[in-house]
């Protein structure tokens, strides 16, 4: 899933994908705020991100599942 985070005062947005659930990333999010202030997230090559949740604008969540693109593609 690709998911986009706004950091306040920063213009440019993180853009990751991940190998997580909307439920997981929520989660995720949540714990982040009780306990240590970082949501920590691992996207599809193994690259770590932590960023700090007082810091986060907005989370967009994109499609669980993208959709093949281009001729010869079955539905």
């Amino acid at each position: 899933m690709e998911i986009k985070i706004g950091i306040s005062n920063v213009n440019r947005e993180i853009t990751l994908n991940v190998d997580l659930t909307l439920e997981q990333i929520l989660d995720a999010y949540t714990a982040a705020t009780a306990d240590s202030g970082f949501l920590l997230l691992t996207d599809e090559s193994g690259r770590q991100t932590m960023i700090p949740v007082a810091n986060i604008g907005f989370i967009e969540f994109g499609q669980e599942h993208t959709r093949p693109v281009g001729f010869g593609t079955k539905l």
